[in-house]
């Protein structure tokens, strides 16, 4: 139960931080929910409002077939074929572009061929559609000839099929590191009503970090600057590093599925309790100069459990 709970808690605070998108970000998320990875849909959800237009922009460009031309043909199909999915499958009680068949159009495009199967005319005895891409079946069923189709899978090979072909429509990435990102945890420590202490916990996966060469090391450096502001944006602490991560090729292929830590003390000398009545952020912000990419976070401190805490006198 415990590692169920455990499990579950990650998905949980995504999905806190997806209904608490404004209308715009929300759009977009909704839009490319058949394309975007797992790994982009986190990072895009952690960034702090005003970064997450520049991640869309860069979303795009990582789709671009060719960039050298003024015009992005992956989006310009990609939203054509969404039009077309509205206009295709009415009638289901949501817009086209969210049915199973809506889907289906969007990653693969129209078929080769599509077949329909009217009132239990079909293999299936039901109300059916079979689109063909090449010798490829992809089958949907009517169960109660209501107008409403739901993509069905008759063996594991099909699913298998399925699944290949949608994770090549979401590979879009050349480099085999995934995007750069981080986990971020703030522990707190009240020791007294006027001082607190804390730790930042920062955990980088190795497997996306760049390095360069040097000598006979594997080394890069990672520039670290952390804030924290109150709901005012006034600037209660900030810190400020150079990282130099020095690794050996052997090591780095033992430590692939591990994570580099990082462990920041801070301390608050102030009212806490004025404190606990407002809303601190931490804005956290990671760059990897080797390969000059960043990340950005924006974490809580919470203090609402001030009454709870125990004061040393």
């Amino acid at each position: 139960m415990i590692v169920l709970l455990l499990l579950l808690l990650p998905s949980c605070r995504l999905y806190k931080l997806e209904r608490q998108l404004d209308p715009e970000n929300a759009e977009f998320l909704s839009k490319v929910r058949y394309i975007i990875t797992k790994e982009e849909r986190k990072i895009f959800l952690e960034l702090p409002d005003e970064e997450k237009e520049n991640f869309q922009e860069e979303f795009w460009k990582r789709r671009d077939p060719d960039p050298e031309t003024e015009e992005n043909e992956f989006k310009k199909e990609y939203f054509k074929r969404v039009d077309r999915a509205d206009e295709l499958f009415l009638g289901e009680g949501k817009p086209g572009w969210l049915t199973d068949r809506g889907r289906i159009y969007i990653l693969f495009g129209p078929p080769s061929d599509r077949m329909t199967y009217p009132m239990g005319t079909g293999p299936y005895g039901r109300c059916q559609e079979t689109w063909l891409y090449g010798n490829f079946p992809v089958i949907f069923v009517d169960g109660f000839c209501s107008g409403t189709y739901r993509l069905v899978t008759y063996n594991l090979a099909h699913l298998q099929a399925l699944n290949r072909a949608l994770a090549s429509s979401q590979k879009t990435f050349e480099k085999e590191k995934g995007l750069f990102d981080f986990n971020c945890e703030i522990k707190t420590n009240l020791i007294h009503p006027d001082r607190m202490e804390g730790l930042i916990i920062i955990e980088i996966p190795y497997a996306v970090i760049w390095f360069k060469s040097e000598d006979d090391k594997l080394e890069t450096t990672l520039d670290l600057s952390l804030e924290l502001m109150d709901s005012s944006d006034q600037l209660l602490w900030q810190y400020e590093d150079s990282i130099v991560v020095r690794i050996d090729e052997i090591e780095l292929q033992k430590k692939s599925q591990q994570k580099h830590t990082l462990k920041i003390p801070f301390t608050l000398e102030a009212d806490l309790e004025r404190l606990g009545k407002r809303k601190n952020l931490f804005h956290i912000l990671l760059k990897n100069r080797t390969g000059g990419e960043e990340a950005k976070k924006v974490k809580e401190l919470k203090l609402e459990d001030l009454d709870s805490l125990r004061f040393l006198r």
